[in-house]
């Protein structure tokens, strides 16, 4: 796992229990963690294994992959093992619904292989079977030693418990509105799961607790309320973010408050890929978040300016996309070699008004020139002008410099 976390940067985090899953700490001051999940077929194990590794490779730090048949659950070991002799250690949380007491109870090479296992208190059972079905699964993950998250969604909310609470709410002499009785709802069904989990025998530094809601809004609140009655790791997401631009701005927008709160530690951006898409997005949102809050640093970052009536020319674009590409490229390389690269800083700038300034500030910059400047393009590192370059090898001297600046600085 790769961090590099100043003092200074991050937001007092909110104390609680650590949890362990496999190799990844989880809470208690451990560097937030970023998690996906797979959207293959987990029968298909050609498939599934190539995204994990995929999603693992992007810095997935847990994946999460769907438990949902027989055939599911007796794949699952098969998934681990291949895995693992493609070096891939990446822990595997099994996604369980409905039927996860009998799959874990049926298929034990399934409930060894898992790393956590996520319980939805929602649609575990009804009636009389909720106990029972919620029971066995802790059973279950306390004789093989394996954490719990107990997911609560809104979309899936325990309707006997939002009935209870809405009467409740009904025959009060102030009543709340309905909303706020769900957000209780979504808080009250995680704590209540929690506490039947303990009274089962499960220490706390086993139960991570979560309540996915859609809305920015809501989130933040119940999110705010759970941080302050408990003292469980919270996996923080919004779920069902949605496409796109939306899914991403509605998921930082969401995220950042509380992680700046110091709520929440570990994240996933649930992001709807388009038909075909590429499911490691989300990862890559996710690290972006928390580097941008100067929680976690991932990948060296590039600042750029968007452009001008000073920049009609496609120079520095071209070159800024040049060169975060070519960072990407490089970093699974340096991150070997070069420990604290991923902190690195590099500005690409398109003229003389802040290209300057803003390349001076990071470790290393380039001024390319705006519409009618002259062809030359200073180049600063640490704050100091170290070279000037001009003519068609512009991008390729600035890389071969950019290599020879992580050699010297972060070279062992």
């Amino acid at each position: 796992m790769q961090e590099n976390q100043t003092a200074a940067a991050i937001p007092m985090r909110r104390e609680c229990v650590r949890a362990q899953v496999g190799t990844v700490a989880i809470g208690d001051g451990a560097p937030i963690v970023v998690q996906s999940m797979t959207n293959t077929d987990t029968v298909d194990i050609a498939r599934t294994v190539q995204q994990v590794k995929a999603l693992a490779d992007a810095g997935s730090e847990l994946v999460r992959i769907t438990v949902n048949t027989a055939e599911a659950a007796a794949v699952v070991a098969a998934i681990r093992e291949r895995l693992d002799i493609l070096g891939c250690e990446v822990p595997l949380v099994g996604d369980f619904h409905y039927n996860g007491h009998q799959l874990l109870t049926d298929y034990p090479e399934c409930a060894k292989a898992l790393a956590k296992y996520r319980i939805n208190p929602g649609n575990v059972g009804f009636g009389g079977k909720r106990d029972s079905r919620f029971s066995t699964m802790i059973e279950v993950a306390l004789r093989y030693q394996k954490p719990v998250r107990i997911g609560v969604n809104w979309g899936s909310l325990d309707q006997a418990l939002m009935a209870r609470l809405m009467d409740e709410n009904a025959a009060s002499t102030r009543p709340r509105p309905a909303d706020v009785v769900m957000r209780e709802a979504l808080v009250v069904s995680a704590l209540e799961g929690a506490e039947r989990a303990q009274e089962l025998g499960m220490r706390p530094q086993d139960i991570i607790l979560s309540c996915k809601v859609s809305g920015v809004q809501d989130l933040i609140a119940v999110y705010r309320e759970l941080a302050r009655r408990c003292i469980y790791p919270l996996h923080l997401g919004l779920t069902e973010a949605g496409m796109g631009h939306k899914g991403v701005v509605a998921s930082t927008a969401a995220m950042s408050v509380l992680l700046n709160e110091g709520i929440g530690d570990t994240i996933r951006v649930s992001l709807t890929p388009k038909p075909g898409g590429d499911r490691t997005e989300e990862v890559l949102v996710a690290q972006q978040i928390l580097q941008a809050l100067e929680l976690r640093a991932f990948s060296p970052q590039v600042t750029a300016c968007p452009g001008c009536g000073r920049t009609t020319s496609t120079l520095f674009q071209e070159l800024a996309d040049d060169i975060q590409g070519f960072l990407r490229h490089k970093m699974p390389f340096w991150r070997r070699l070069y420990p604290g690269v991923e902190s690195l800083s590099v500005a690409v700038m398109g003229c003389i008004v802040n290209g300057p300034g803003e390349s001076k500030q990071a470790d290393i910059g380039i001024s390319l020139p705006g519409s009618g400047e002259n062809l030359s393009a200073p180049v600063f590192e640490d704050g100091k002008k170290t070279i000037t370059l001009s003519g068609e090898g512009i991008a390729e001297a600035f890389k071969e410099r950019l290599e020879q600046y992580v050699e010297r600085r972060y070279g062992k």
